[in-house]
């Protein structure tokens, strides 16, 4: 057993001088780790969505993605972290709160039978509410959704993070071991620098990246059908290509994406055919290969 003096929660806990007793913060910890472990060990494959920059569209890869994989059958979660920013729900148009079964347990609000969430937005009386937390009290949060959601056997979780490479990235990456992570960026320099930084973070917390993702890459006009890079093109798969990571795909500006958000309606799930929905087909496609491939992998020093 270990001693308080070892312990960095000692100054607050209730059990101060002894050790392992009822209210032993290390302990709690210990037993909440282990039922973390018990709900990861039958969740397949652990995605962790991040960028360096905000604006890039992390919120909406993750969800047209997991919708993607739920569009091909596969069971999907989306865990929204972004505790100050969480628009996930909104992007689904979902609106139920969050409840809890017999056993005290988390249910996670369903999209439809393939497709559940998760986001502190459905906790919320008044969603116009800002959170105002500091890093313990995200901490804990996320903590709790990983240990008290029953998420039941999923194929796909899918982790929407807020910009940076805070509090709440560093937990995820403490917390889920084998989490896979996609790197979503825009073409422009003034993204790719901030997703390099992010790189940089996943290098030194040694976080296994599966691909890089390139949003707004080029725009197809409605009208003539023809390409146009507004943003430039090509910086994504490049960026992968320099630290020898996968490239997963490029995902255009399209005009059916905005439509789709605004009506809460995933654009996978428009009922006609446009860029964005066959791109994010693509890409969930490749996701599948990858992880299941194995294809994730330390980024070494550049």
């Amino acid at each position: 057993m270990s001693s308080c003096s070892s312990c960095s929660s000692a100054s607050g806990c209730a059990s101060k001088g002894n050790p392992g007793g009822a209210g032993c913060m290390e302990s709690a910890m210990a037993r909440q780790d282990q039922i973390i472990a018990d709900r990861l060990a039958h969740i397949r494959h652990k995605i962790f969505v991040m960028s360096g920059k905000g604006g890039v569209g992390k919120s909406s890869v993750t969800v047209n993605t997991a919708a993607a994989l739920a569009h091909r059958g596969f069971k999907v979660g989306i865990l929204d972290v972004d505790m100050h920013g969480p628009s996930v729900p909104n992007l689904l148009g979902l609106k139920a709160t969050i409840e809890m079964n017999e056993r005290n347990e988390l249910i996670p609000a369903m999209y439809n039978e393939n497709l559940a969430v998760i986001s502190m937005d459905s906790f919320l009386q008044d969603r116009d509410q800002a959170i105002l937390w500091r890093g313990p009290k995200k901490t804990a949060a996320i903590r709790q959704f990983l240990s008290d959601v029953a998420w039941g056997p999923l194929d796909f979780l899918l982790i929407d993070s807020p910009p940076g490479t805070g509090d709440e990235h560093m937990t995820i990456l403490k917390t889920i071991t084998d989490a896979q992570s996609v790197a979503v960026t825009t073409p422009q320099e003034i993204s790719l620098a901030d997703v390099r930084k992010a790189v940089n973070f996943l290098q030194v917390a040694e976080g296994k990246v599966l691909g890089v993702v390139e949003n707004m890459s080029g725009l197809v006009c409605p009208h003539c059908h023809q390409e146009i890079d507004l943003f430039k093109k090509g910086g994504g798969e490049e960026l992968a290509k320099h630290y020898g990571i996968p490239f997963l795909g490029a995902i255009p500006l399209d005009p059916a994406t905005v439509v789709a958000a605004d009506r809460g309606v995933p654009v996978v799930y428009l009922e006609q055919d446009c860029p964005a929905k066959q791109a994010f087909l693509h890409l969930a496609d490749a996701i599948v290969q990858a992880a299941d491939s194995g294809a994730a992998k330390l980024v070494g020093k550049s």
